[in-house]
């Protein structure tokens, strides 16, 4: 996949700029994110790593909602929540405590909390097999290297180490990227997503072992276009690509979109349809020594049809 898609720093800016209102708008992204928290149970697995995980890092924590409940489940644990969005991580971060709250905490046993850095998800500061889980909800859709950013995972695991994110597939806001391209077909205003097969390969491509994939699609319902558009604002999914329209969008594009957008309009609820594509997957880490790759020739091949997937419908 192509190296050069977004604009890391409009990126950066829209999640900054969202996140004071992230939590309150992201109520999909919390129910995703609980679906995702289930499967950390199998860290615990006897079968895989079997034993309760001293380093998690929260690849791409946002306002730090998911590193928290992490840290709740596993209170010895360190928890790290990294990301590139400054903004999100001052959301998250506690206010700073008082001098005698410094000082009582001197004297008292106090609770683990997660420990905030800001750093890029495709290029985790973090050193060789030192972690053991990594965990990442709705990040990697804004990363166009596959292979690079899950060889960087593969890289800080411990081996046996689990890896479970959740992403967005190609029929997310399938319906707001068609009725743009009717409206404005110089340019595109919906990010293009990996699809499930993709992440597979990718993760076996990597090395990870005994890779599952789960697929979900949810359809929500927005009263017009101009609500789905402060939606995506709100929670900072703003148009980063970097052949994206550096002007504003015109009044005469928007409402040409808006009249394409009538044609999904639902009227047994008057709502306009928004999908979303979700796409689970979980991992785990070989052990250190095992290649990859050796002269772009794969040492390890394992069959495409052999990935697990189960695909799950809200419909």
């Amino acid at each position: 996949m192509t190296s050069d898609w977004f604009d890391r720093k409009k990126v950066q800016h829209s999640f900054s700029r969202a996140a004071e209102r992230y939590d309150e708008a992201a109520k999909l992204q919390r129910m995703i994110d609980a679906t995702l928290m289930e499967s950390l149970e199998y860290i615990e697995d006897p079968g895989f790593y079997g034993q309760k995980p001293r380093v998690i890092v929260d690849a791409g924590s946002g306002t730090g909602a998911s590193s928290k409940q992490i840290q709740a489940k596993y209170p010895d644990a360190t928890v790290f929540s990294v990301d590139a969005a400054q903004g999100m991580l001052n959301y998250a971060q506690p206010p700073k405590p008082t001098l005698g709250e410094r000082a009582r905490k001197l004297f008292s046993k106090q609770p683990n909390q997660p420990i905030a850095i800001n750093a890029d998800v495709r290029n985790l500061p973090f050193a060789d097999s030192s972690v053991d889980v990594i965990y990442s909800n709705l990040c990697l859709q804004w990363v166009e290297d596959l292979q690079g950013v899950l060889n960087g995972f593969r890289r800080v695991l411990k081996p046996g180490g689990m890896v479970l994110f959740s992403t967005f597939g190609p029929e997310t806001l399938i319906e707001l990227r068609e009725a743009f391209a009717q409206a404005d077909d110089e340019t595109s205003h919906v990010s293009p997503f990996a699809n499930i097969q993709q992440w597979g390969d990718a993760l076996i491509a990597t090395g990870f072992r005994n890779p599952v994939l789960d697929r979900d699609v949810i359809t929500e319902g927005h009263d017009s276009l101009k609500d789905l558009m402060k939606y995506l604002k709100d929670i900072g999914a703003t148009n980063a690509l970097n052949d994206r329209r550096k002007t504003l969008t015109g009044r005469a594009r928007f409402n040409k979109a808006t009249e394409a957008y009538e044609q999904w309009r639902d009227a047994s609820t008057g709502n306009i349809p928004v999908t979303w594509e979700v796409i689970y997957a979980t991992a785990w880490a070989p052990n250190a020594d095992q290649p990859i790759r050796e002269q772009g020739v794969d040492l390890v091949r394992i069959p495409v049809n052999q990935i697990k997937i189960r695909k799950r419908s809200s419909e």
